[in-house]
């Protein structure tokens, strides 16, 4: 457990460290951001992310909303008109730095994931610094951009249209991250047209188009429709869409709020997914 200061105050986080680091190595970094009713703690339980670091070898951050800052845990993703959302994304900032100082951390090895407002809060933070991070995954969020104010925010979860602002002005020699959105389609919290909206925005920024969709499944686990968007063979963003599953971590540990065992895995698509990108950046 550690804290750090930045613009939104402080904010603890959880760090999962591989056993027997030695000094000459440089591991790359996942930074996992909760949703609403968790803490770092329930979302490193429920996601079983640990368990594919110690396997693959890489660290993972878990940065923890403080309670005054919103009641029920949930990063304020969408609150940019006040700076809420900027000054909790620069906290997160604060955050990876911190342990990128403290640990053998390979800083061109970094990606985001995120749950609901943790998945809203990634898609921001990239968009703020995409030269820092490699890939994003964000798990039943809400595509950056659509909402500004809490009565947006709510709108959107219920698919109800909004009036959307394009991603900021990025140097055309700075990539976006590749993205892949996870949802869930008996989602009744985030509706499932989140998902599509964020693969599709991600898209249209760089003019990819998307591939023919393609269905997926694995023993008696939902099955799942996965869509490429591509600009001449690079692979912008990935829209994973999972019949039957609602507003929970698919493939999660059973027992826990907003996690669902019978879904596909996504901390393994996940970092399957980060890692592919990782090894393209290493190239």
């Amino acid at each position: 457990m550690g804290v750090a200061i930045g613009a939104a105050g402080p904010h603890r986080y959880r760090l999962y460290k591989p056993t027997g680091v030695r000094r000459n190595e440089s591991l790359p970094l996942l930074v996992m951001l909760h949703g609403c009713g968790q803490d770092a703690q329930a979302f490193a339980a429920s996601s079983k992310m640990n368990t594919i670091a110690a396997r693959e070898r890489f660290f993972v951050l878990y940065p923890e909303q403080d309670r005054l800052s919103n009641a029920l845990g949930c990063w304020n993703w969408y609150d940019t008109r006040s700076g809420r959302a900027q000054a909790e994304a620069n906290s997160i900032s604060t955050a990876i730095e911190q342990v990128c100082l403290s640990q053998a951390i390979d800083r061109k090895r970094i990606a985001l994931a995120g749950i609901s407002a943790g998945a809203s809060m990634a898609v921001l933070l990239a968009t703020q610094h995409p030269e820092r991070f490699r890939a994003i995954a964000m798990h039943s969020g809400i595509a950056p951009g659509v909402a500004h104010s809490s009565a947006s925010a709510i709108k959107a979860m219920f698919g109800q249209a909004v009036t959307t602002s394009p991603l900021p002005e990025i140097s055309p020699d700075v990539r976006l991250p590749a993205l892949l959105v996870i949802h869930g389609l008996a989602d009744h919290v985030v509706a499932p047209s989140n998902g599509s909206e964020a693969a599709m925005r991600w898209g249209e920024r760089v003019g990819a188009k998307a591939g023919k969709p393609r269905r997926v499944q694995r023993g008696t686990r939902y099955a799942a429709t996965i869509t490429d968007y591509r600009d001449h063979g690079r692979l912008v963003a990935t829209l994973c869409e999972v019949d039957q599953l609602g507003h929970a971590w698919s493939g999660g540990a059973a027992g826990y709020p907003y996690s669902d065992p019978k879904g596909p895995n996504a901390s393994r698509m996940i970092w399957t997914f980060v890692a592919t990108q990782l090894d393209k950046a290493a190239d």
